[in-house]
């Protein structure tokens, strides 16, 4: 199957949050107010579009918008993107396409100017993002959903 992966406006954010209420809000059951935060005004949001229309989205903050979220976890605004709200609809799962999202932040990233990648990722996810060259570190912690999350890193480097 054929994705299209693009930066998105706000004239999207809907159809993001669309993929996100149905992974997290309604398998997960994570409550919607704490889903759909006041966040998603400064972030840099990417969208995944088949032929059944959105099927994936990620999103990334950094600037000022980084370091109010995730200073607490050291987190630089200024040269790391903070990777979130990956979600993959079901029907699209195993094909490829997380992966591809996390590589379309990383390239997103590295066009802004910023070094590295930080995310918190549910702990049965860790596997994931390993292969895609992330390494946790620090504790165990529950960021307020009652699922368990590590922080992980990856410096960006150009491609060639």
């Amino acid at each position: 199957m054929t994705y299209r992966i693009e930066v998105v406006g706000a004239d999207a954010l809907e159809a993001c949050r669309g993929v996100r209420r149905e992974v997290f809000v309604v398998e997960q059951r994570i409550p919607e107010s704490e889903e759909m935060d006041e966040y998603d005004a400064h972030a840099v949001h990417l969208l995944a579009t088949g032929p059944q229309g959105p099927t994936g989205t990620a999103r990334f903050l950094h600037g000022a918008a980084a370091d109010k979220k995730y200073g607490h976890a050291g987190v630089d605004g200024a040269t790391t993107a903070v990777l979130g709200r990956l979600a993959v609809l079901p029907a699209a799962r195993g094909t490829g396409l997380g992966a591809d999202l996390v590589r379309a932040v990383e390239a997103e990233a590295l066009r802004r100017g910023l070094a590295e990648v930080y995310l918190e990722a549910q702990t049965h996810a860790l596997g994931f993002y390993e292969r895609l060259g992330y390494a946790a570190y620090g504790p165990e912690f529950d960021e307020g959903s009652g699922i368990p999350h590590r922080a992980m890193r990856r410096a960006l480097q150009l491609r060639y």
